[in-house]
């Protein structure tokens, strides 16, 4: 079977199956949070990209107030068209959001443009080599080849532990993660 088919397939597997994880998605949501700030190596002066959960993603609200609470700025994506790299914008405290494409909440264009060194990745699913499948869009694989190619980043899958599969269907032009964070853990992928 191709790749683009295989993905789908596992897509549609992968939405059903993060749905029906049981517990309480917030306390999970929580645990993520203190495993990626007890694990993740973090420079004082570094950027850090989250975003804001849509449905029943990990929800990064924790991280965000974990970060800020140790100094960190805190970024977040904007999606500035289809086809294209995503922009990170600094996410001041009690700013709002606007609506964006495909009906997300982003950053308003006019906010500080920033390029983060550390990047919470939403997913769909991962696997332990730290292949990431995503929605379909490739807004994080442009993204993090646009920024890879600037700076040396950190790109880490911020997930719920029963995201993970036996194996992601990739192609030479999918970003790798360089660590995987979940409720369970945090670990640095091997390469």
């Amino acid at each position: 079977m191709e790749i683009a088919a295989r993905k789908k397939t596992l897509r549609e597997e992968l939405l059903s199956r993060r749905a029906a994880l049981t517990g309480d998605p917030a306390a999970r949501s929580r645990r993520i949070a203190d495993n990626f700030l007890r694990s993740i190596p973090l420079p004082a002066a570094a950027i850090v990209s989250a975003y804001v959960a849509i449905g029943d993603e990990a929800d990064p609200a924790p991280l965000i107030d974990g970060l800020r609470a140790r100094g960190h700025r805190v970024a977040l994506p904007r999606v500035v068209a289809k086809g294209e790299p995503l922009a990170f914008h600094l996410y001041e405290g009690g700013t709002k959001l606007v609506p964006g494409i495909f009906g997300l909440s982003q950053p308003d264009p006019a906010w500080l443009k920033v390029d983060p060194d550390v990047l919470a990745v939403p997913l769909l699913g991962f696997d332990a080599r730290g292949n990431r499948i995503g929605y379909g869009a490739g807004f994080y694989d442009r993204t993090l080849t646009l920024l890879r190619s600037r700076n040396k980043v950190l790109a880490v899958g911020y997930a719920f532990a029963g995201q993970e599969v036996p194996e992601v269907p990739h192609r030479e032009s999918d970003e790798v993660l360089d660590w995987i964070v979940t409720e369970e853990r945090a670990r640095e992928v091997e390469r």
